[in-house]
């Protein structure tokens, strides 16, 4: 199905959508359209072609600029290089969990620094005790990353999206030939 790629006020690419997110954004009048698609929606009462590039009407400040990094999930097993945190190994994301340093029933809070990486058996381990009840030593302390993370970047086929977007993303790679 076909893409669209959202730009905000100042035309800097903000993020990639499906085409029924892009026609409610459209509907609701947050957005202008800048490029089409060839394809058409049609309807009873109307005929839309499916916009390839939308740029937002107010400007949206971004959270990158600021230097902050998104408390989530992705990030903390970016942070932590899927690695436990206790035992050292690295793991498969899926074989994978969290662990609060301070558990929460002892006051601990869901932060940058008091969340890590943490497999299975470890967690099991450790159970609602603090690293020292458990006599276990955490391998780095946690902390909020300086860096951006490498989910900022859009990624859907790279090679497959359409030339109208070509103006709008930056390359901050050499482009191959082909």
């Amino acid at each position: 199905m076909e893409y669209t790629l959202v730009l905000n006020a100042s035309y800097e690419p903000l993020n990639v959508v499906h085409w029924k997110k892009a026609l409610t954004l459209l509907f609701q009048g947050k957005v202008e359209v800048v490029a089409e698609h060839d394809r058409e929606i049609r309807s009873v009462t109307f005929t839309v072609k499916l916009p390839s590039i939308l740029r937002l009407l107010r400007f949206v400040k971004m959270e990158k600029r600021l230097g902050k990094v998104k408390f989530s999930r992705a990030n903390i097993f970016l942070r932590d290089d899927d690695t436990c945190q206790y035992c050292g190994q690295k793991f498969c994301k899926e074989d994978l969990t969290f662990d609060h340093v301070i558990p929460a029933v002892q006051g601990g809070t869901k932060s940058w620094e008091n969340i890590v990486t943490c497999c299975i058996g470890c967690n099991n381990k450790k159970g609602g005790r603090s690293p020292q009840e458990a006599g276990m030593h955490l391998i780095r302390r946690p902390k909020a990353p300086k860096w951006l993370p490498k989910t900022l970047t859009i990624t859907i086929g790279i090679r497959n999206f359409p030339d109208s977007w070509r103006d709008y993303l930056y390359w901050n790679i050499e482009l191959d030939s082909q």
